[in-house]
């Protein structure tokens, strides 16, 4: 059996918070948790440098604020909160498993987690750490898509990979139309152009203007993270150009 080799050095993942729910209605799935690091886990003993940047709406969504009668910045607020608890549990997981975590949270919650420094985390990278990065950009009206385009250039990472519930980017919303159709390539102003909801667009743009290169692919189908990362097709990649 050939051995799997790298095609990237350094990720950023970005993972949903509804990830991690499984056929839950709410909060943490602690099998889907486990299956997640352990899926982690095997890319990081490849020698990849691996960071994290998670949501938080299985717990708590900001632009749920009017169901909540509270404002759109708090409720933001809160979403950042929620990050942080899923950045502590999957990296408790992540160090069940053998792996040395950090936790940045790009506001300050110091007693919990380091405050984000940008060369400390190429430090921690460098040191193959895994890092996971908890409350977005710290800012309100930004979401986590946005805040992974943005650590990812930050860190100088070689792709973005963001995990979904279906095969990549389709033509329709597969929930809803079985005659939806997967598209393994787009460039960067096809998903803007088309208004494309693979992601925050104001995350595509930032990965626009750097090159960022975007990899959308199903996380519910165990192996796509190595798939990913030995540069098998999977998903939809999103670059500059066609190819």
């Amino acid at each position: 059996m050939a051995e799997k080799r790298p095609h990237y050095k350094r990720i950023l993942l970005k993972l949903s918070g509804e990830a991690l729910m499984g056929d839950e209605s709410f909060g943490i799935d602690p099998s889907v948790l486990e299956s997640v690091a352990l899926e982690i886990t095997s890319v990081h003993e490849l020698g990849v440098e691996v960071a994290i940047v998670i949501g938080g709406g299985n717990i708590f969504r900001g632009l749920q604020s009017a169901d909540y009668g509270v404002s759109r910045v708090a409720a933001d607020h809160m979403g950042m909160l929620a990050t942080i608890i899923n950045a502590l549990a999957l990296g408790e997981a992540l160090q069940r498993n053998g792996c040395e975590t950090r936790i940045m949270t790009a506001i300050d919650i110091i007693k919990i987690a380091e405050p984000y420094i940008r060369g400390r985390a190429i430090s921690h990278l460098s040191k193959k750490r895994i890092i996971l990065f908890g409350a977005g950009t710290g800012n309100p009206f930004f979401t986590t898509d946005t805040a992974a385009a943005l650590r990812a250039m930050e860190i100088n990472a070689d792709v973005l990979m963001k995990a979904t519930k279906v095969d990549g980017v389709y033509d329709a919303d597969p929930e809803l139309d079985p005659a939806a159709k997967a598209i393994p390539e787009l460039t960067y102003r096809d998903v803007l152009k088309r208004n494309l909801k693979v992601m925050d667009l104001t995350g595509v743009s930032l990965a626009m203007g750097q090159e960022l290169p975007i990899i959308v692919f199903n996380l519910k189908k165990k192996g796509n993270i190595m798939k990913v990362i030995t540069g098998e097709r999977v998903g939809t990649l999103i670059t500059g150009e066609s190819r």
